[in-house]
């Protein structure tokens, strides 16, 4: 008993603060795929890729998210104009000869 308790002083003596360990099962074979190709890519251990993975997944990531800038400020503001309706209605049309 008193080899298990200096084992586990000697064990434990190195940690400065506990850390939380988690086990995932059933990792499915194209999520591991990834984690390793990421883990590979920036020269990081397993360990490391999937916890940044969690990090920025769950908006926990110690960077602000990235901003995206897309096109939702345009959406519903599609003005009707006959000319551009035209164009539109010829690029709709399927050429048959190019299609044998």
């Amino acid at each position: 008993m008193i080899l298990v308790l200096q084992a586990l002083h000697r064990y434990t003596a190195c940690m400065k603060k506990p850390k939380t360990q988690y086990t995932i099962r059933n990792v499915p074979e194209r999520l591991d795929a990834k984690l390793r190709e990421t883990a590979i890519e920036y020269g990081q251990s397993l360990n490391e890729a999937s916890l940044a993975a969690l990090k920025k997944g769950l908006g926990a990531a110690d960077a602000p998210p990235p901003a995206y800038h897309d096109l939702d400020d345009l959406a519903g503001t599609w003005v009707k104009d006959k000319a551009s309706e035209r164009a539109l209605n010829e690029m709709r049309q399927i050429d048959k000869e190019m299609w044998k």
